[in-house]
């Protein structure tokens, strides 16, 4: 549908004559349209105008909603090009972001910046999941997002990190990992957008803009579930015929300007949390 299909125009509606053009249709009066007091032809002339105008109005409306945003930059009207971006820039590319799935995280991507793009957004997603304060889950994540030559000193870094009681407790669960009864554990990673800022045939360094929700929901909760927004850099190699994580560095924002909105009740977080399930990315 194009603009200005859900709208009736009527008689003098635009038509199509196959080459693109539009057409007016004057409706002549139904009884005896030759008969009875002449009309003035200045005034005839002036409607038969003002209609033709405000056709083409309407096309020339249409043609510009419908331009495509090829041209990656704009001038301006000192003849300088500013830096607005592509309207293509967050459009899908339509390239299957993967092929399988290892653990149940997206694994296979392609050997481009697009696939370095989509590993990166998906294993943030992987890294920053709950799953990740569950020993056995934990392994599988990182054998499956690491690169196998750095992948077993990685786990054993994160082994030291995740099973801290003083950290754990922190957050609220236990030792193993778990939230107390009545409570849900929340740690999901969103991301926004993705960044290459450089790549070859066998590295790739990939910015994932993010936002996270992490926190315990439910009555008795002292740590609520909140939002954070966050900037992960990916350094990523071609490994194994996919693209593997070899290290990352994190950073606040950009950060939004929040909405007043009245924050959901525990109740309602807990039920989102286990009805909306998450997404595979791609670029």
């Amino acid at each position: 549908m194009t603009p200005g299909d859900e709208h009736d125009y009527g008689e003098s509606a635009r038509s199509d004559d196959g080459h693109g053009y539009g057409r007016t249709r004057l409706r002549l009066p139904e009884n005896d349209p030759y008969g009875g007091a002449r009309r003035g032809g200045r005034s005839s002339s002036r409607s038969l105008v003002t209609v033709v105008g405000v056709v083409v109005l309407l096309i020339a409306a249409i043609a510009f909603a419908n331009r495509g945003g090829d041209d990656s930059s704009s001038t301006s009207a000192n003849g300088t090009t500013g830096d607005k971006p592509d309207a293509t820039s967050t459009a899908a590319t339509g390239t299957k972001p993967v092929d399988a799935k290892t653990g149940g995280i997206p694994t296979g991507y392609a050997h481009d910046a697009q696939g370095a793009q989509s590993a990166a957004a998906n294993y943030a997603v992987a890294l920053g999941s709950a799953d990740m304060f569950i020993t056995d889950l934990r392994h599988q994540i990182v054998d499956t997002v690491y690169a196998p030559a750095i992948a077993v000193s990685k786990q054993a870094a994160l082994d030291t990190a995740y099973s801290s009681e003083t950290f754990l407790g922190n957050i609220g669960l236990d030792k193993n990992g778990t939230a107390p009864d009545g409570q849900s554990f929340v740690s999901r990673v969103i991301p926004v957008g993705t960044k290459v800022t450089a790549s070859s045939a066998s590295n790739a360094t990939v910015e994932v803009w993010y936002t996270s929700l992490f926190g315990l929901s439910g009555e008795a909760s002292t740590n609520p579930v909140s939002e954070s927004w966050f900037t992960t850099t990916y350094q990523l190699q071609w490994t194994s015929n996919d693209w593997k994580v070899t290290d990352f560095q994190q950073k606040d924002g950009p950060v939004p300007v929040g909405r007043d909105q009245q924050a959901s009740t525990a109740d309602d977080m807990t039920k989102a949390v286990e009805e909306f399930g998450g997404f595979t990315y791609a670029r």
